[in-house]
């Protein structure tokens, strides 16, 4: 297990290289960082268990945020479909990185703390990155909802050690993102899918989406209803392209009722499956086939 953990680290360690700012601490990145994330909200967290007013915040602000536009239904899934996408351009050098676990593992990480977490990262209590900080542990300290592994990977090791603990310690397991393959000239635009989507065998599926934080956080779930995984090819009018990954959730019954993603479709809450396109900066495990 030893030589198959290293070899995951190095690729690992490659792919998130993207994300990772090369040189300097956490201390270095994290005013530019949580100033630019500081007030973004992260639409693809489980919704039945979002923070007091976050929901009849989202009531308020979906007519006019253009980072909605990743839902969509499981019917346009076919070659020929148009529709707008937000893919945004990102520096993903500037963004922070991963701590070994080492490092995580020294410095608190909970809400409890937060005072502590801010002086020993120049934050005042009132500031932005303060409010995000906040945001991010809360969201990290929720209960999970029926059918649902939750986890806040602070470290790569524990990034792993979740995923081994959901497809077993002998699973082959398998990275996937959406991979920006020309640099997109504006955030939101109108994308046609190229070629038939291809399905990724897997009876279960673990995403993982960056959080706001002064070092990289990644919420992971997986849920044992229903979900399936796809690669898109997309590409733009202007010369755009992309390969995106979409998840598929079949089952949206245990779903918050107001979840904006049924709001942006247009379909009665809880009954259709909710599809939508990962960022860049997120991630999604998969075990390889025995």
């Amino acid at each position: 297990m030893g030589s198959d953990f290293a070899s995951w680290c190095i690729y690992l360690s490659v792919l998130l290289a993207l994300m990772s700012a090369q040189a300097g601490n956490a201390r270095k990145i994290t005013h530019r960082q949580l100033k630019e994330e500081g007030g973004s909200t992260n639409y693809l967290q489980q919704p039945s268990n979002t923070m007091d007013g976050h929901t009849h915040l989202l009531a308020h602000m979906d007519h006019m945020d253009p980072s909605l536009n990743i839902f969509f239904k499981i019917d346009d899934l076919k070659v020929g479909k148009t529709m707008p996408v937000y893919l945004p351009s990102k520096d993903l050098s500037a963004s922070p990185h991963l701590l070994s676990r080492e490092a995580a593992n020294s410095i608190p990480f909970s809400s409890k703390q937060l005072p502590q977490l801010l002086e020993f990262f120049s934050f005042s209590k009132d500031s932005r990155q303060a409010k995000a900080m906040d945001y991010t542990l809360r969201q990290c300290e929720l209960e999970p909802t029926k059918g649902e592994i939750r986890f806040c990977a602070t470290s790569l090791e524990s990034m792993l050690d979740f995923s081994r603990s959901v497809f077993g310690s002998d699973a082959h397991l398998k990275v996937l993102t959406t991979t920006v393959l020309k640099e997109p000239t504006v955030s939101l635009q109108n994308y046609t899918i190229l070629d038939m989507p291809k399905q990724i065998p897997s009876s279960r599926i673990i995403a993982c989406h960056t959080l706001p934080y002064p070092y990289a956080v990644f919420y992971c779930h997986s849920q044992k209803s229903e979900t399936r995984l796809f690669q898109v090819s997309l590409g733009a009018e202007n010369g755009d392209r992309a390969q995106a990954s979409a998840v598929c959730h079949m089952d949206t019954s245990q779903w918050d009722h107001d979840h904006v993603s049924f709001r942006v479709l247009k379909i009665k809450p809880r009954s259709s499956p909710v599809c939508h396109f990962l960022p860049p900066d997120s991630l999604v495990w998969v075990p390889l086939p025995a």
